[in-house]
């Protein structure tokens, strides 16, 4: 019997309002439902792999719909813990990126954020569990929740569980007392594969980037950097297997995207990809990570898993929503240029 994959992280509505405001006359605000753990989930759920999701939720009738509907996905939701009175919320401008001025957070006093430690069963919930996952974007909203991933990856990592995070870095999160490089560099040692960039390794570890890399502008330096940033992460951290660095640049529509490997020593670029054409930043990141796991659960060659996650984050540009839509068929085409 396969084991499962979980994704423990907040479940967030994404709001999003247009840029001019014609939401207002129109009496219409699209959303979304997102969070960075589950974005991951609903795309190795769409490539059929066994995952289920953890997080915590008011027990309502909302939250059992959402339920419902990722259930619908495939996504097995049985272990959520219902606690707390309200959902996570963040407003987007339509078209910006989560590091955009365009980016509300409305998470205060969310069910997740007031997660305790103690509460939580973990040998129930990592029963039959061989992978986790979490995002920096967690530890982020809260002393507690803080503690409650500290006490996550401690309970995993005592059961012989693969346990990845992204360095998601939210500079609008983090108001609790706590800076980044405290909280993670304790979560850090029970990590198996870290994916981010040398910019997230320098605010959330303290991994020091070389002063004025973007000026250069060249893939060469930006890569050299990678391959010290996860030089530095496998020598802080031993039990990490594999360091993933990823790299978008260019203006609101034009992209130039490609991302690189560190693991057993080997350090390996992608294909680049370009495009004019972009509709929504929002998640290709979670994407990737899902591309990632997807490949190293399945033991492909690091080259294969490098090049499956760079194509599955590039065609997660072009879906409006916080999650792909894209197919293992879809991504293996972009791969080979189809």
């Amino acid at each position: 019997m396969e084991k499962n994959i979980l994704c423990f992280g907040e479940l967030l509505l994404r709001i999003t309002p247009d840029a001019g405001g014609d939401w207002l006359n129109t009496n219409n605000l699209p959303f979304f439902i997102g969070g960075a753990e589950l974005n991951v989930a609903t795309a190795l759920a769409l490539w059929q792999l066994p995952v289920q999701y953890y997080t915590a939720l008011p027990d309502n009738y909302l939250s059992k719909q959402l339920l419902g509907h990722l259930q619908q996905n495939g996504i097995v939701t049985d272990k959520v813990r219902f606690w707390g009175d309200r959902i996570g919320l963040y407003y987007l401008t339509k078209g910006q990126d989560v590091k955009h001025d365009a980016l509300i957070y409305d998470r205060a006093h969310s069910s997740f954020s007031e997660l305790k430690p103690g509460i939580i069963n973990w040998d129930e919930v990592l029963a039959d569990v061989s992978w986790v996952h979490f995002s920096a974007i967690s530890p982020a909203v809260s002393q507690s929740a803080a503690d409650v991933c500290l006490e996550a990856v401690k309970a995993a990592s005592a059961k012989g569980i693969t346990i990845s995070v992204d360095l998601n870095y939210r500079a609008k999160l983090w108001k609790y007392g706590k800076s980044p490089v405290e909280i993670m560099q304790q979560l850090l040692p029970y990590c198996d594969v870290v994916m981010g960039n040398v910019w997230a390794a320098e605010a959330m570890l303290g991994i020091e980037v070389v002063p004025d890399i973007h000026e250069s502008g060249q893939k060469s330096i930006y890569l050299k950097e990678a391959l010290n940033t996860s030089e530095e992460i496998v020598k802080r951290y031993p039990k990490c297997k594999a360091v993933a660095n990823t790299f978008r640049f260019g203006n609101d529509n034009d992209i130039n995207y490609y991302t690189a490997l560190y693991t057993a020593g080997q350090f390996i670029s992608s294909k680049e990809y370009s495009s004019n054409q972009i509709v929504d930043k929002v998640g290709s990141g979670d994407c990737y990570m899902a591309g990632l796991i997807y490949g190293m659960y399945n033991n492909w060659a690091p080259a294969e898993v490098l090049e499956y996650a760079t194509a599955a984050a590039f065609t997660k540009l072009f879906v409006e929503s916080d999650t792909t839509n894209k197919t293992v068929n879809d991504i293996q085409k972009a791969i080979s240029n189809e």
